[in-house]
């Protein structure tokens, strides 16, 4: 795609401090991946923009060919003819025609839709490139590859008494075939592949607790099953109300489009979701996003701006240990105030009551961020960020 071709060797939007510096926009955050599927194709897209990403799938998918419930789908639609199908994702498409073919039923099912009598629909260009590879033809495809305008459509039609075959993809169809249901429509699913809880639960328990740590920037998804897996979890582990509490305030929900975004909405969190509904738009969202939420300050006569695990200063970007960040941040609430060390040993994870834990911690952002007198020491007080006299707060 060729808006997932932007060089990652670019500098801060604007043009201003920093601009043209050989780093990418995504540079300091920490993106997590949850899909099981193209996860590496999202991990690469973001790690050229300079993310680090953590990759946890938070399902699995049962292989077709195995797939009981698919099978008996598709004999009761040999069985029966449908008037309608709706074939939703290109993937699903062509693996419901090789799972047919496994079976020993791939000619008499694509016979079937090639039928005169049998309105095939496709949901956008990739479905029909995938309909189009099978020797078929698409009766119409929607120009918004949205389900809502195909339902549109066949409401408009009127489908009282027609049999519709609605190819199921994992994720929710909300309120689909319930409306072809109370419109009169009889409605067979055909679930192309189901999703599971993954085998190994350990990746999706360590993004679930750097979520909740604030270790992670932006969680992408690109599936509803995969939101609804990571909320499942969660609330195994008790930990759902926390790990609700850091995307509703901290942590950047980043859906692939609106139907994967339903489970994170239904809950209170917020998203954002690109135009096009592709992984190239969704991480040139989060080049946008990410960096806009970076907290950008004149300190000591510098620049500093303040990432998810690293730190820009003029331009720079410099890498900071997590204690250094956990005490960079409390400073940066309280700019140019003093923040007493009793306050920034609480903001240190898993430093006890034990003082001189902020000043190792402090010695070690100061030396970081490499610039002589950003942090001020207050003797018998505490620390604080050198804000510049005449500075405000500025976005990033």
């Amino acid at each position: 795609m060729d808006d997932e071709q932007q060089s990652s060797q670019q500098g801060p939007p604007g043009g201003g401090p920093g601009a043209g510096h050989a780093y990418g926009p995504l540079a300091g955050f920490t993106v997590g991946v949850t899909a099981a599927r193209r996860a590496e194709e999202l991990g690469v897209l973001l790690e050229r923009r300079g993310a680090a990403v953590q990759h946890a799938p938070a399902l699995r998918i049962v292989p077709l060919s195995d797939d009981g419930e698919l099978l008996a789908a598709t004999k009761e639609l040999l069985r029966q003819a449908p008037d309608v199908v709706v074939a939703t994702t290109a993937i699903g498409f062509r693996g419901w025609i090789e799972a047919a073919d496994g079976w020993g039923l791939g000619e008499e099912l694509l016979a079937r839709l090639r039928d005169d009598d049998v309105e095939l629909l496709a949901r956008g260009p990739k479905v029909k490139g995938a309909v189009r590879a099978a020797g078929l033809t698409e009766r119409w495809s929607p120009s918004s590859e949205s389900m809502a305008e195909v339902l549109d459509r066949l409401l408009d039609q009127g489908v009282d008494g027609r049999r519709i075959a609605v190819q199921l993809h994992g994720e929710p169809l909300p309120g689909f075939v319930e409306a072809l249901r109370e419109s009169g429509a009889e409605v067979v699913g055909v679930p192309v592949y189901r999703w599971l809880p993954p085998e190994d639960l350990g990746p999706l328990d360590r993004l679930l607790d750097a979520t909740v740590a604030r270790g992670i920037d932006a969680l992408t998804f690109t599936s509803a099953p995969a939101a609804a897996s990571l909320f499942s979890r969660a609330e195994q582990r008790g930990m759902l109300d926390d790990v609700l509490a850091a995307l509703e305030h901290d942590v950047l929900a980043a859906c692939v489009g609106p139907v994967t975004a339903v489970p994170l909405q239904a809950r209170g969190v917020p998203t954002v979701q690109p135009e096009r509904f592709r992984l190239g738009p969704l991480v040139q969202l989060l080049c946008r996003e990410l960096p806009g939420r970076a907290r950008t300050l004149p300190v000591a006569g510098h620049r500093v701006e303040i990432r998810g695990h690293a730190v820009v200063v003029d331009g720079e970007l410099r890498a900071v240990p997590p204690a250094g960040m956990s005490l960079l941040r409390a400073l940066a609430q309280r700019p140019g105030w003093v923040v007493p060390r009793a306050v920034l040993l609480r903001a240190l994870p898993g430093a006890g009551r034990d003082e001189h834990a902020v000043e190792t911690a402090m010695t070690r952002l100061r030396a970081a961020l490499g610039a002589p007198g950003l942090i001020q020491t207050v003797v018998k007080r505490g620390y604080r960020l050198a804000l510049d006299a005449a500075g405000d707060c500025e976005p990033g």
